[in-house]
């Protein structure tokens, strides 16, 4: 088995001839689209220095004790996407992640390892064989590794010598290129969150819009977004005296935390009005104005509701009294009814009584129908009572039928 480098047998020619490697994996840090196109670009500038007809890159997930291939180009074998239970297996490339060193193999060193370890290799066994480990702040992320099947002397130990130069650089580009990757997957999600959000979401910066979601624009009825975009505040308030107003109140309420929540009337683009709840989150408390996130929820259907359970808590009232005075009212009228017709059946031959007595029974009937007309009242309206007072318009309400 041939020996594993140490530092010091790194020649500065060596470091000269990884430099222009280095500078390619660089720009392809911020050239490449994605992390595919990425391992493409390392495996291009290595082929300047290197014979990468067979080619990898390793992931290694202690977690998992699993390392994935997200890069693979062999001669001989098809790609693989991973290998599971890796510490139970000869792989080279698990050798190379547990040693964190570099190594450089022949093939009679490669068999060598399989009977020792009493393991089958992984794959095709090539005559030589390089790997070297990916090492982010002494942390072993993975290996890269290079191999020939047609010459045994493909490779010298000055290749190895590159190959771990190149190799600490490209675990720093992959580690960033990855970082990137999850940054601009979770910039995704979280604009798709804000674009999809059911409440209106605008960035403002000292009181101008710069960006608004799909709702501002269903919300205050406008066309598209550039309507907002450089625009003032003060375009949603319904007058001038409260986008003043509702300045002020934002000023005093962040000066107790970072996060307020206030209730504002604004206006739409065609001019109407509605009442609106309004959250204000700023990093900087002490000049809140100067970038502000805010969400704006139409609150018009909650005071309808709120409104309409005051109704309902009015009519009950309503209701319930309409119900007493029926009942109370009941037993005397029926009393009154009585005995005016035991009067009449006393007094019979006396005209006038009788007539009195009749008319006393249309009274007594005219307010058995009020009785019986608020007991059947299921909404109702006041009308003007003199006194500035306003009462119920028993005539006006309505019933059952």
């Amino acid at each position: 088995m041939r020996p594993i480098i140490n530092k010091d047998t790194q020649d500065i020619p060596d470091i000269h001839k990884s430099i222009g490697v280095m500078l390619e994996i660089a720009d392809a840090v911020n050239r490449t689209s994605d992390l595919d196109q990425f391992y493409r670009a390392i495996h291009r500038s290595l082929a300047a220095i290197l014979n990468v007809d067979n080619f990898f890159i390793a992931i290694y997930h202690p977690d998992q004790d699993r390392v994935t291939f997200p890069y693979y180009v062999d001669q001989k074998d098809t790609a693989i996407a991973s290998i599971d239970n890796i510490s139970k297996t000869a792989s080279l490339t698990a050798r190379v992640i547990r040693r964190g060193v570099p190594m450089m193999l022949s093939k009679e060193d490669m068999l060598d390892y399989s009977k020792e370890t009493g393991l089958p290799l992984m794959g095709t066994p090539s005559l030589t064989w390089l790997g070297a480990p990916l090492t982010v702040k002494g942390e072993v992320m993975g290996a890269i590794a290079v191999q020939s099947y047609a010459y045994e002397r493909m490779y010298e130990i000055t290749d190895l010598n590159i190959l771990n130069i190149v190799a600490q650089y490209i675990a720093l580009a992959i580690e960033r290129k990855e970082s990137d990757q999850a940054y601009k997957k979770q910039r995704k999600i979280l604009e798709k969150i804000l674009e999809t959000s059911p409440v209106g979401i605008a960035l403002l910066e000292n009181r101008v819009f710069k960006w608004v979601n799909p709702e501002m624009l269903t919300l205050f009825g406008y066309e598209k977004k550039e309507d907002f975009q450089g625009a003032n505040v003060s375009m949603i308030y319904d007058s001038r005296e409260n986008y003043r107003k509702t300045g002020e109140q934002i000023y005093s309420s962040f000066s107790v935390g970072g996060r307020i929540e206030i209730e504002a009337t604004l206006r739409k683009s065609d001019g109407r009005t509605f009442p609106a709840n309004i959250n204000i989150s700023s990093p900087n408390p002490a000049n809140p104005m100067s970038w502000i996130i805010a969400t704006f929820t139409d609150m018009s259907g909650k005071k309808q509701v709120e409104e309409e359970k005051i109704k309902n808590e009015k009519l009950q009232g309503v209701l319930e009294m309409a119900g007493a005075v029926c009942h109370e009212l009941n037993q005397p009228l029926q009393a009154i009814v009585g005995y005016s017709e035991l009067i009449m059946m006393d007094h019979g031959e006396d005209a006038q009584l009788v007539k009195d007595l009749n008319s006393i029974k249309k009274h007594v009937d005219r307010i058995v129908r009020i009785t019986r007309r608020l007991s059947n009242i299921t909404s109702y309206k006041t009308v003007e009572y003199p006194g500035n007072k306003k009462i119920v318009d028993i005539w006006g309400a309505s019933d059952h039928g």
